[in-house]
């Protein structure tokens, strides 16, 4: 199972001054997987590699004054992996929060939407406050797309695990 690339089409409602954004969707052979769930699976156990790459990026904005991701990966009704919760239902979680230099959201959708199974989104919403934003982004870019695809086929692959 292999993530691929969707378009998202701007202004988004879930954070209308956003400037840049992209998505990502996995098939899924599940039937009741929720947001929430998948939300969890994405962000709580992220591979080595990920968190050795967070604990560098903290270590880089401090300086700047930006906020840092979070040290403990922690899951509670008002974050999930470390994000703060900004609306969840059964098929859709948003998380994220607004910074100086820029405002995110990652909106996790879980669709039944196919004949068999579900369809997990994951979509990036980013509005770039200013140039730091900017630099900021286009810094984080590559490591976030792949970051993305890894999480999203980690939950694949647990899904596809956990069945009988």
């Amino acid at each position: 199972m292999s993530p691929v690339s969707r378009p998202v089409s701007l202004p988004h409602p879930l954070l209308p001054a956003a400037d840049w954004a992209d998505r990502f969707t996995l098939g899924l052979p599940v039937d009741n997987l929720t947001a929430r769930e998948a939300a969890r699976l994405a962000l709580e156990h992220p591979p080595g590699w990920v968190r050795r790459l967070m604990v560098l990026r903290n270590a880089l904005v401090a300086p700047f004054g930006l906020k840092g991701a979070a040290a403990e990966v922690r899951t509670s009704d008002t974050e999930i992996g470390g994000f703060p919760v900004v609306s969840v239902s059964d098929d859709r979680v948003v998380l994220g929060f607004n910074d100086r230099h820029l405002d995110f959201r990652i909106v996790i959708d879980v669709r039944q939407d196919r004949p068999s199974g579900q369809t997990l989104s994951v979509m990036t919403l980013v509005h770039r406050n200013n140039l730091l934003g900017r630099l900021y982004l286009a810094a984080v870019m590559p490591f976030h797309k792949l970051i993305v695809r890894t999480m999203l086929s980690g939950i694949g692959e647990r899904v596809v695990n956990s069945r009988p």
